[in-house]
């Protein structure tokens, strides 16, 4: 099928259903300049003297916090990443009564910052912080301006991002949620993710609905399940989209 007759089918698959949940991962973000670990000249192909997989390790925190906040304010805080066409697009079918909730691998909030009220964090967000010794809030600008290991203002305690890092478990309430909604959906349109993340990639197991989308520049083990497959960027894809 040729690339617009897809986006036309695409249109019809929108317009005909009610209960529509989209599940995303980094490609959603790449559009507004925020870079994909796993993409060819994403994160994970840099050169440092450690993976950025154990530097955003659960243990490496702990036993490294200034080499590990050295990498997260220069990698993981983007200064100016505004939402592009794609949050956009979902945020005016939330509105429109048809979307019902987004799932996302990214901690970036664009979702949010683009209007969407319903979205399930899988890993977290760099716009929340706490501290782990009195459980304080803090704000990403006080992470982002501090030097060295950010420390709570009431209690002096090390401030940890409210981001889920290797060897740690996925908020079960946020997972429930996700679960939830894929399950009640009738469509689910997948995007801008190879899943290959787990435990995030194994909630499409829970979808039962008419039909699966998925919107991926490059190939995904799920490919040969979807029942329509875009190989576009998905900013382009969805911004196309019109809300009836």
């Amino acid at each position: 099928m040729e690339e617009k007759r897809k986006i036309e089918e695409l249109q019809r698959l929108i317009d005909t259903h009610e209960n529509i949940v989209f599940f995303g991962g980094a490609g959603v973000s790449t559009e507004s300049g925020i870079p994909d670990f796993r993409s060819v000249d994403g994160l994970y192909h840099q050169k440092y003297d450690v993976p950025p997989e154990t530097i955003l390790s659960h243990s490496y925190f702990l036993r490294y916090p200034e080499k590990f906040y050295a990498f997260y304010r220069d990698k993981m805080l983007p200064v100016g990443a505004k939402p592009n066409a794609a949050h956009k697009k979902l945020a005016e079918l939330e509105a429109a009564g048809k979307l019902k909730a987004v799932v996302t691998q990214n901690i970036d909030g664009l979702h949010q910052a683009a209007g969407s009220r319903v979205v399930y964090e899988l890993h977290g967000s760099t716009h929340r912080n706490y501290c782990m010794k009195c459980g304080a809030a803090c704000d990403t600008e006080l992470v982002r301006k501090s030097s060295g290991v950010p420390r709570c203002e009431k209690c002096g305690g090390m401030i940890k991002p409210d981001v889920v890092l290797y060897e740690e478990s996925l908020n079960e309430k946020v997972l429930d949620g996700a679960i939830r909604s894929i399950a009640a959906a009738d469509l689910l349109i997948v995007g801008g993710t190879s899943l290959a993340v787990y435990p995030a990639a194994g909630l499409l197991q829970y979808f039962e609905g008419d039909a699966l989308v998925l919107i991926n520049k490059g190939a995904t083990p799920m490919d040969s399940n979807a029942d329509l497959l875009i190989q576009q960027p998905i900013g382009q894809v969805l911004g196309s989209i019109k809300v009836n």
